[in-house]
């Protein structure tokens, strides 16, 4: 172990023990129930067994981009590291091995001998590349990407960015504003491949009726958002007919929205449901409480109002309602999906206090179209 990589574990261990309250505290909220034990206290999170291909995909949306790529790559050894609960979910779904990633200090013991370690986006993490390049393993970064956001900060820290980038092999960034931006932090053998989101394969999993009320979808909605955007909806409904589904981002708030839809129907005098209650659509608003149903949702609805951007969250994937054809209402805050936007055309950005407008202007828009591809084979190559 290097000065520079002693110092940085001791300092590591230093935050961990005077966290290790505070760890303990949150691992008995629902949301973090499983991810703290594992990451923190190596609590039924033990070692690959294997050797083959590892992936590090930190939350849903890295978890779910990984799909096409490990449908390509047939009988390889899988193994794949999350940091969120609904990250983890998702990658159960694959047929791999699947673990939270541990807190860096633990990593020295944890890590055994990968062939390959393939970190999605931005997760840069010292130790990590470090003792896996140390294990022999050939590191590549996919998807990789810095906002502009972002980006004052990674200068700032260059010569620290710059060490754990010299133990990186390939860099497979989104865009060529992603590739200045990464050789600006000295790294080195970048390659401009596109977005890994693109080569989603976008399909329903359960079919719903299409109603002939105007359908909008609230879709990944964050703290913040979801009281604007019933209050505007409720305003909106007073001069068209339509009804609203709300799909919070994260399971643990779907009480916390339920409380607000009551209120605001009570207010407007609309009716309201529980979509876990007989899962069916037929009130104003629905409260949509359960995983995995937002493509389904998409497929019947004509508005999507993108959520996670009217608060600074970075936010979400617009190619899913693209797909469908939905009309797409967002936030200004979207700078994590800057390069994804460039391939749907017709997106509305607004305040949430314009909300009401827009969704009046939307009926004269024309539906959002993707173009574009990805290059899939330089990325199984760079993998191999």
């Amino acid at each position: 172990m290097t000065p520079f990589s002693l110092l940085y574990f001791l300092l590591a261990l230093l935050l961990y023990l005077v966290a290790v309250p505070l760890l303990l505290v949150l691992s008995l909220k629902k949301k973090y129930r499983h991810s703290i034990p594992a990451r923190f206290f190596l609590w039924r999170n033990p070692p690959f067994r294997g050797d083959g291909i590892w992936f590090h995909a930190c939350s849903l949306g890295e978890s779910r981009a990984l799909k096409p790529l490990l449908d390509r790559l047939g009988e390889s050894v899988i193994g794949i590291t999350t940091i969120t609960q609904t990250g983890f979910d998702v990658a159960q779904q694959y047929d791999a091995e699947v673990r939270y990633l541990p807190f860096e200090i633990f990593l020295p013991f944890w890590i055994r001998k990968p062939k390959v370690l393939v970190v999605l986006e931005a997760e840069f993490w010292y130790l990590f590349f470090a003792i896996a390049s140390a294990r022999g393993a050939k590191i590549v970064l996919l998807n990789a990407r810095i906002s502009e956001r972002s980006y004052p900060k990674y200068l700032k820290l260059r010569w620290f960015y710059k060490k754990i980038f010299q133990y990186v092999d390939t860099i497979l960034v989104q865009s060529e504003i992603d590739k200045e931006r990464f050789e600006s932090l000295g790294a080195r053998h970048i390659e401009v491949v596109g977005n890994i989101k693109l080569a989603q394969n976008i399909v329903v999993t359960r079919q719903y009726e299409k109603s002939d009320i105007r359908t909008i979808v609230a879709a990944s909605t964050h703290e913040g958002e979801d009281g604007m955007i019933l209050a505007e909806f409720a305003a909106y409904r007073k001069e068209s007919v339509s009804r609203l589904l709300v799909v919070p981002r994260h399971p643990e708030r779907f009480e916390k929205v339920w409380t607000l839809i009551q209120a605001v129907c009570r207010k407007h005098h609309l009716t309201s449901q529980r979509f876990s209650q007989g899962r069916n659509l037929n009130a104003d608003i629905v409260l949509i409480d359960a995983m995995g149903e937002l493509n389904n949702l998409y497929a019947i609805s004509d508005i999507a109002i993108l959520g996670g951007a009217f608060v600074p969250i970075g936010g979400h994937n617009p190619l899913e309602p693209a797909t469908f054809g939905c009309k797409i209402i967002t936030g200004k805050h979207h700078f994590h999906q800057l390069e994804l936007f460039k391939y749907v055309e017709n997106i509305v950005c607004c305040e949430l206090h314009e909300l009401k407008e827009k969704l009046i202007l939307s009926e004269q828009m024309r539906a959002t179209y993707i173009t574009e591809t990805i290059d899939m084979n330089r990325i199984i190559d760079s993998i191999g």
